[in-house]
């Protein structure tokens, strides 16, 4: 009882710890930027993306868009068109923000500013009318925030974000089954901003605390001599994405015929489509908006969601507290059993030596009143072992002479428990500092930036881990163990990368990896992460000593006897599984539906996350310990694999989880784009089984270590 009390006090302590970071803050920049009345302010574009595909592509990549003119704006250096350096988390995103053509001036409206006119051929259209048809949206970015859409509630109490807006739209005309595609060609921006806090206020300075754009289609007619509309805020005819088919040669040819084919929308017959683009530009004051709270509108849908992240929490604590319970009853029957009542007994060859009694206590037992007294023949009944003595015996305990011998295929077991715990690392490093606010949709592209940075120097625990586990069993030649370490993982991390990117390349992506950054991904590798590797072995092979096992190992390996059917095959391993993943369920939920459909928000309720991680590493730890248990008491010694194996299990569930979500949640389309999903998937679930099977391997490691070394055996 004293120990469950314990452990749930422990418990409540580490809930009330990471309660107190679930409402986690973000620091929304390193330093803020005020503009002074009639000071130019950059617009920069981004990229379009869809939540229907995995493809992006560069905003000036697009045929039908104003292309850069290259002049400069606002007594900027640079000319439209210029690519602002990025982080390597931004471009592994897909992000390729430039300098535009638009002119924001701080407090002046724009009523309406012509920006150019596009000629775009019928290729240029097809691809248009496809992107429109995907629900392809704009990324703009205006002092760090990214252009918005502004939504209320259903009780128009509150009001969201969703980042983007629409490039075009789809309208369908029931009368004759036809649908037309419109595009976006008017921009009325909205720029929110409040006066700046401290010394700037006072020198008038404002900043900006949002960034609203709502696009229009106006046709071509209507207009004066500069291009804008009479009016940008009556209704207007849309301005259709099409181009009149050209029979003129076709109806030549098949004059004699009652068919006449249709010319496709790619075909090169110099026909074009003129697109007038404008916009307008309005600055309106927001005093109900603090700029440290500007990015809160972006996640409305997250707060109203903090109850069903509180549920996932108590579901979780209860998975786990149960576990725990079946823990303690395992550890109390193991070490406190022993230490208290048979804590001096020996094992030898399959058999309990009791403890010796002295004379007055067999006299005592045997004298009592009331008690027939039995005859012996020098044992008494009283000192046979009893039924959990004789079960412990016949359990975990004659597997002692086997328990620690070397599993087949020990050169990978030391490579991958290397790479699980550069994983652990990194994993805990992100959620902490994601908890506390460093990593902030602010900080764009440094959630992937910081765990790169964070792989590369977790290389030294790698090769510590997996140089002084070589070493325990038995291994000689660690640099080959240390070229392993460093190249497993990571290598075909970078092949299955490498691959993919081949695909993306020939549909002219932005998700595809420039060849530099290629080369640099090699180089940090190559140059960086293996040294590290390499140092981090040399340190726990040649200078640390090898973990010591408390019994040794016999000549002969014991036969093992029929296993139960759980403990055969991949049946135990599967339905063990099976408890991790109900724990991490619900929350998947909410993280499934931030990468794959609301691509255009942000992620930002890491405390709940963290909390539910770490819920879920104790509860792997309890999975493999007693699965381990239940192993060891079937006499079955091949523990190694099964233990990492087991740890890892869930990823066949989440696996699974995928490809249901997959056919019943989202609407992907595209022989590449589902190959990205499925790819970027098994990846994810084989660092989540990597992560998890290095925790269930050490757990059950040390596990197995402390109850035999708690127990005299001989």
């Amino acid at each position: 009882m004293a120990y469950i009390m314990h452990a749930r006090n422990w418990s409540l302590t580490v809930l009330v710890f990471f309660a107190s970071v679930c409402q986690s803050f973000y620091i929304p920049g390193y330093s803020v930027t005020s503009y002074q009345d009639k000071e130019p302010i950059p617009l920069l574009v981004n990229k379009v993306f869809s939540d229907h595909t995995q493809l992006q592509y560069a905003y000036f990549d697009l045929p039908f868009v104003c292309p850069p003119t290259g002049q400069t704006h606002g007594g900027s250096a640079f000319g439209s068109g210029h690519s602002i350096s990025l982080n390597l988390g931004e471009i592994l995103r897909g992000d390729r923000i430039m300098t535009s053509d638009f002119e924001l001036v701080m407090g002046q409206d724009v009523g309406c500013r012509t920006l150019c006119s596009q000629e775009v051929d019928r290729k240029g259209v097809k691809w248009g009318r496809e992107l429109i048809k995907d629900g392809y949206v704009v990324e703009w970015i205006v002092d760090n925030l990214p252009a918005a859409t502004s939504f209320v509630t259903v009780d128009r109490s509150r009001k969201y974000y969703s980042s983007g807006f629409k490039l075009g739209y789809l309208d369908y005309f029931p009368a004759d089954g036809s649908s037309r595609y419109y595009i976006h060609n008017h921009f009325n921006i909205i720029i929110r901003w409040r006066k700046a806090s401290g010394r700037a206020g006072d020198q008038g300075k404002r900043v900006i605390v949002g960034f609203e754009v709502y696009p229009k289609s106006i046709g071509p007619d209507d207009r004066d001599e500069e291009g804008c509309p009479n009016n940008v805020h009556e209704d207007h005819s849309h301005l259709e994405l099409f181009i009149k088919p050209n029979n003129t040669q076709l109806e030549q040819m098949y004059s004699d015929s009652s068919y006449i084919p249709q010319r496709g929308d790619d075909a090169e017959d110099g026909a074009t489509l003129d697109i007038p683009y404008t916009y307008s530009v309005y600055f309106r004051e927001e005093n109900s908006v603090e700029w440290s709270n500007r990015w809160d509108l972006f996640f409305t849908d997250q707060v109203d969601s903090s109850m069903t992240h509180w549920l996932a929490i108590v579901n979780s604590l209860t998975i786990s507290g149960l576990l725990g319970v079946t823990v303690i009853v395992i550890w109390s029957r193991t070490i406190q059993g022993d230490i208290k009542g048979r804590g001096d007994g020996i094992l030898e060859e399959g058999k309990t030596k009791p403890r010796s009694k002295k004379p007055s206590e067999t006299r005592e037992k045997s004298s009592g009143e009331g008690l027939l007294e039995q005859p012996t023949d020098g044992h008494a009944e009283a000192d046979s072992p009893s039924d959990d003595e004789l079960e412990d015996v016949a359990g975990w305990k004659l597997v002692h002479a086997d328990v620690f011998r070397l599993p087949a295929h020990s050169g990978f077991l030391a490579p991958l428990v290397g790479s699980g715990t550069q994983l652990i690392f990194v994993a805990a490093g992100l959620l902490v500092l994601s908890s506390i606010g460093i990593l902030n949709p602010s900080f764009r592209g440094g959630f992937v930036t910081v765990g790169v940075g964070l792989f590369v120097f977790a290389g030294l625990f790698s090769g510590y881990f997996s140089g002084r586990l070589y070493k325990t069993l038995g291994g000689q030649h660690w640099k080959k163990n240390t070229i392993l370490t460093a190249s497993l993982f990571p290598g075909l991390t970078f092949c299955l990368v490498l691959f993919l990117n081949l695909f993306v390349w020939t549909q002219a992506s932005s998700t595809a990896l420039p060849f530099g950054t290629l080369v640099g991904l090699v180089a940090l590798w190559l140059l960086v992460q293996v040294p590290l590797v390499y140092a981090g072995s040399w340190f726990g092979f040649v200078r640390a000593e090898p973990w010591q096992h408390p019994t040794k190992t016999a000549s002969i390996a014991r036969q093992i006897p029929a296993q139960p059917w759980y403990l055969r095959g991949v049946n135990g391993i599967l339905l063990s599984g099976l408890i991790p993943f109900a724990v991490l369920f619900i929350e998947l939920l909410f993280v499934f539906k931030n990468l794959w459909q609301d691509k255009s928000g942000y992620y930002y309720v890491f405390g709940f996350l963290s909390v539910v991680s770490t819920i879920l590493i104790v509860t792997v730890s309890e999975v493999t310990i007693i699965a381990t248990y239940s192993q060891l008491c079937a006499e079955n010694y091949h523990w190694w694999w099964r233990s990492f194996l087991t740890g890892g299990s869930s990823s066949v569930w989440i696996f699974a989880y995928c490809i249901w979500y997959y056919m019943y949640k989202l609407h992907i389309t595209g022989f590449v784009s589902s190959l990205l999903f499925f790819s970027y998937s098994f990846l994810a679930c084989a660092v989540y089984a990597l992560l998890t099977g290095t925790v269930g391997f050490l757990t059950a490691y040390a596990f197995i270590r402390r109850i035999y070394s708690a127990v005299k055996i001989d």
